[in-house]
Order: structure tokens, then sequence, then C-alpha cells
């Protein structure tokens, strides 16, 4: 609307500079009963006070304004024209923008289970999986061959079974400080915690799909007398992942190293704070 062109410019009215109000202009014999009260009073006797229903034609204008910029702000996100500089200086969101999905509906035997069946649920199936592939409770024959049945899909669990078990051999167990059950000598305390630093998802169908989760993580045993401290480890699982029985499942696996950056200067903590933040930080079901 333009100011000044409906007789109201120029301060000719005694309320001064009209540039910074909104006139609203009414039919001819039609009487605004939001307008302010002239000054000098009149026949109610109120003078220049306002009345109620002035402020509260005020408080809308505001909740209009408001609720206008807003929906402009959020209509910025959807597409918008491919012109627009804005939209070619906006950076990609694909790789790293929450989706909103529902990333997971509970957990069976403490891993996650129940994911969105779309490349984004893919990704969370993974990212957890890769935290249960390489903990601790995976070297404990008891536990492993609790987890491989809630990870893997049916047909493949026999196998996988019987190849994990080789590879955590007794002798293995031993190069790390553990016993064939997979536990730590008394006062030491067997560290091996993954953290996903992202995911991506390099084939994708309803049907199957294949995800590497970049890794970082805290891995060995934290003790005075330990052979095998407790260091940080950067790398990449991949993934590959089957739709069946409603949820998604993994078929197989591998790992590779990196990508690491550049280590720290930071001094290493002893092994009694490493032991004890194992114990007292608890871990996340993670979601793309």
């Amino acid at each position: 609307m333009s100011l000044g062109d409906d007789g109201y410019g120029g301060g000719q009215d005694g309320y001064g500079d009209d540039r910074h109000m909104t006139r609203t202009r009414l039919p001819e014999g039609e009487v605004d009963p939001y307008a302010p009260t002239r000054r000098g009073g009149g026949r109610s006797g109120r003078g220049g006070r306002p009345s109620n229903r002035n402020l509260v034609a005020v408080v809308g204008v505001v909740v209009l304004l408001i609720a206008a910029i807003a929906f402009a702000n959020r209509g910025g996100d959807s597409g918008g024209d491919a012109s627009s500089g804005a939209d070619a200086r906006r950076p990609g969101g694909s790789a790293t923008a929450p989706t909103g999905v529902k990333p997971v509906d509970g957990k069976t035997g403490g891993i996650a289970s129940g994911f969105a069946h779309s490349e984004q649920g893919a990704q969370s199936a993974a990212a957890n999986f890769a935290v249960a592939l390489v903990s601790a409770d995976i070297l404990k024959p008891d536990r492993r061959h609790a987890i491989v049945p809630q990870i893997f899909v049916a047909d493949k669990v026999p196998e996988l079974q019987s190849k994990l078990d080789n590879a955590y051999s007794k002798d293995f167990l031993a190069k790390l400080g553990l016993n064939e059950k997979g536990e730590s000598a008394k006062g030491m305390t067997y560290v091996s915690r993954t953290v996903p630093v992202g995911t991506k998802a390099t084939e994708y169908s309803e049907a199957a799909s294949s995800v590497e989760v970049w890794c970082t993580g805290a891995f060995g045993t934290a003790g005075t007398s330990s052979t095998n401290p407790v260091a940080n480890d950067w790398f990449t699982m991949t993934i590959k992942l089957r739709w069946a029985d409603g949820d998604w499942k993994a078929e197989s696996f591998s790992q590779k190293d990196g990508p690491a950056p550049v280590n720290s200067d930071r001094m290493a903590s002893n092994a009694d704070e490493i032991a004890k933040a194992v114990e007292q930080y608890g871990g996340f079901t993670y979601a793309r």
C-alpha cells in the first residue's frame, strides 16, 4: 500500500510524520471503530487515551506480521526459483540434514530395531549395527550368539556366527588380555566403544542397501599393567543390508582403515580415568 497518497500524509492531521504508520481506506461514510481518538477530547471526555480495541488491533497486526514473515521464510526452503541467488548459495543438505523421519521404533536385546523402510532408515540401521559389531560384547561368546541373530538376516546367521567364533578365538582374545569368555583380568577393563561419525548409502533400493559408516572409537585394555593400552582409531565399515521381516537386517560387513585426522597433542588420560569413563558414560541409539 502506498503511504501519503490518501490525504493522511505530511503530518497534516496533528499526528506528526506518518511515514511509519499504516492507513486503512474505508468506504465513504463509514467510521473506523479502531481509529485512535483525536487529541482535544470530544463528547466522550476521554481525551487522547486509546481504547482497549485500539490495543487489540495493534496486537493483531503484530501477530499477522510475524506469521507472514515465518510463512515466507518457511516457503524459501521448499525448492524456490532455480535462478535465485540465495538458493544457488545454499549448500546441499542431503548429506547431513535431518529429515524428521522417526528413526527407530524400539530395541531388541539392547540393539535398535524397527527402522524406517527408507534410505534414512537403512543408514540408521547400519550405524547401530556398526556399534554392536565392534563392541566389547561381540568378544564374549554368549553375548555374540545373541547379537548376531538380532543383526543379520536369518539365512546368514549360521555362516557369520561360525566366522566370528573362529575370528575371536581363545588365542586372539589372549592377545587382548581377555580370557576365553571375553572377560578382562581382575583390575583391568577392556574398552571397545565405537562412535559413528557419519553414514553414506552407496546403494539403495526398497529391498537392499549398502551403507558406509565412518567411525571413531576407543579400543584397548585399561589397567596399570596393561600391555594393550586404550587408543583411538578411525575406520569405515561397509554394511550390506536387506529388508526382511519388516526391518533392515545385515547380510555382510567389511572394514577398512580411515579416513583419520591428525592426532592432537592432548595429554592422554590415565587408565583409571578411562575405565571409569566407560563405566559411567552410556552409549546411544544412533539415527540418520
